[in-house]
């Protein structure tokens, strides 16, 4: 049994850590859920302990993820450092940019209400093809946001006081160049090593006010936004986890070998197998999510070792916890259907492809809490929402397809600024739901758990009780945070962002522009076969490939009741 004996007279913390799953643009999502989750905070900090308040303290030591999960997290961590009001509603204009807010700025505005335009410019093709899209737009958000070209003009301040002096930050990669190892064998007499490499990678960061010199923690860079440490680094991982295979380009990390090697997210085996000769070391990356989707164990791993609780009979036990992991998904796993005993070719291909994705993200360890049903150690928030059919009956809707940029894969929010403006106001209203009434303890454990003991003693209201149960709130909502759902008017007339087909179909030209780039620099031709094919993908191929891919979206949007 493990316990961490607190003599100060301040109450013992509960260590919060944020986990952010992949996303795409549904990214905005999961920036509206952090928005409103630093705001709730800010507001219980702020009255904390105070007569007839609660006294416990929640720290926030880890925030971690994959892909657009990855990119929020880092975005968070340059938010912290910087001055950010809560956008609790659009204004008057429900498109207007909010360019002091860096997570709507960064999820929401991107860089262009018709961010799908700049998608299929021509413009990153020079003889070479990198990506199915034109991923420009990324690099521009991500130098914005976290290596901002004049620090001077920004309002800078400490870090909020519900994080630690150093947090960790930390973004998946999928290192295609990967870490070989080999494993000996005796063969003929003598040991023959059998090679094999490991492709899981992170990028670890510790996000401080300090200038850290000797007091750095091994495995974790530096990182400040506003004297620019290791800012550079920060965006290359952010932009790497985020490059989804194939449509967005590859991306290489650079990092010192000593940060490789140290590696704080890998086991100590690994990293003795895996050691790198190379300083700096460059890898070459794509989408973080593809190999770990859902890196809430890592988050585990670094909670366990903030509060000293690592024994699983502890920290997933309401009675004495001391931590616990709050993952953001907006495309939550959801039972996969049976496949079709099919063996013929393209359809044996779509099942290999994603039998192996299931596989690289399955995670062992943590099959035994499938068989908890009753766990502290995690919660999860994902997309809800409710709406009235035309006969007024109440229709409840959970997961994906209550986002608007759930569609297409998650891509559907690069194609109308309301999808994604819709979602960033979602995220905030199920935050605040989540936790008034969900991320909560049970009546026994306020009761039983010393951190809820202490921290809700002498309170005898029932306002920090859930709304649906006889339990009690983890984070307090205090009477400033209340918050309901605005009411968003979309261009369609709707409380739901319904677009038009013309408004989508206008990007015919500029789609067929893109299929014919591609295809004519996809490989070197010589200059008779580049004629001739310039005449056939002019003439028939990209008029073929457009109309699938628009019949594609169609199709898509139409599922989601996104098409008028």
């Amino acid at each position: 049994m493990e316990d961490n004996m607190n003599t100060s007279n301040e109450p013992e913390k509960f260590h919060l850590g944020i986990c952010m799953a992949g996303a795409v643009s549904a990214g905005a999502y999961t920036a509206g859920v952090m928005d409103y989750l630093l705001e709730a905070l800010e507001a219980y900090e702020k009255v904390r302990g105070k007569p007839g308040m609660p006294k416990h303290k929640v720290e926030i030591p880890v925030m971690g993820g994959a892909s657009a999960g990855g990119m929020t997290a880092m975005v968070t961590g340059a938010a912290l450092q910087q001055e950010m009001l809560p956008i609790d509603k659009p204004g008057d204009d429900l498109l207007e940019e909010h360019t002091d807010h860096i997570l709507y700025h960064s999820w929401v505005d991107l860089t262009n209400r018709d961010v799908f335009s700049e998608m299929l410019e021509t413009d990153d093709i020079k003889g070479s093809v990198a990506s199915a899209l034109n991923c420009v737009f990324i690099d521009k958000i991500a130098q914005r946001v976290l290596k901002p070209e004049k620090p001077e003009t920004i309002i800078w301040k400490s870090l909020p006081s519900f994080f630690p002096r150093k947090v960790k930050l930390f973004t998946t990669l999928s290192n295609l160049g990967g870490f070989t190892y080999n494993v000996n064998f005796n063969a003929q007499g003598s040991r023959r090593p059998y090679y094999m490499q490991v492709h899981q990678d992170y990028a670890c960061f510790e996000l401080t006010d300090d200038e850290l010199t000797e007091d750095k923690t091994p495995g974790w860079m530096p990182l400040n936004f506003k004297t620019g440490t290791n800012t550079q680094v920060a965006v290359e991982a952010a932009v790497a986890t985020g490059a989804f295979p194939i449509g967005f380009k590859a991306r290489t990390v650079t990092r010192p070998k000593d940060v490789v090697n140290n590696n704080p997210l890998f086991d100590k085996q690994t990293l003795e197998a895996i050691q790198i000769s190379s300083d700096p070391y460059q890898s070459l990356n794509i989408d973080g999510g593809m190999i770990n989707n859902d890196p809430f164990e890592k988050v585990r791993e670094i909670l366990n070792e903030a509060c000293g609780q690592s024994d699983p009979e502890l920290h997933d036990n309401f009675n004495t916890f001391k931590s616990t992991v709050l993952m953001i998904a907006p495309f939550p796993g959801s039972k996969p259907v049976d496949i079709k005993l099919i063996d013929r070719l393209m359809h044996v291909i779509g099942l290999t492809l994603s039998a192996m994705l299931s596989q690289m993200r399955a995670k062992a360890a943590q099959v035994v809490d499938a068989m908890n049903l009753n766990c502290a150690g995690q919660y999860l928030i994902d997309p809800s929402r409710e709406f009235r059919k035309a006969d007024g009956t109440k229709i409840h809707v959970q997961g994906e397809r209550a986002i608007a940029c759930g569609a297409l894969g998650g891509f559907s929010g690069f194609l109308s600024k309301e999808f994604r403006v819709h979602d960033y106001f979602l995220g905030r209203y199920n935050c605040k739901i989540f936790l008034r009434d969900y991320f909560t303890i049970p009546d026994s454990a306020k009761n039983e758990n010393p951190i809820f003991k202490a921290g809700y003693a002498s309170i005898d209201s029932d306002q920090y009780r859930s709304q649906v149960d006889n339990s009690w709130q983890i984070i307090p909502i205090v009477g400033e945070v209340d918050y309901t759902f605005p009411q968003l008017v979309f261009s369609s007339g709707t409380n739901w962002p319904v677009q038009n087909w013309v408004a989508i179909s206008k990007f015919n030209s500029t789609m067929k522009k893109r299929v014919q780039a591609l295809i004519m620099n996809l490989v070197k031709y010589k200059p008779v076969h580049r004629f001739f094919l310039w005449i056939g993908t002019r003439i028939l191929l990209r008029g073929m490939i457009t109309k699938a891919v628009f019949q594609t979206i169609k199709d898509e949007l139409n599922r989601w009741h996104l098409l008028k």
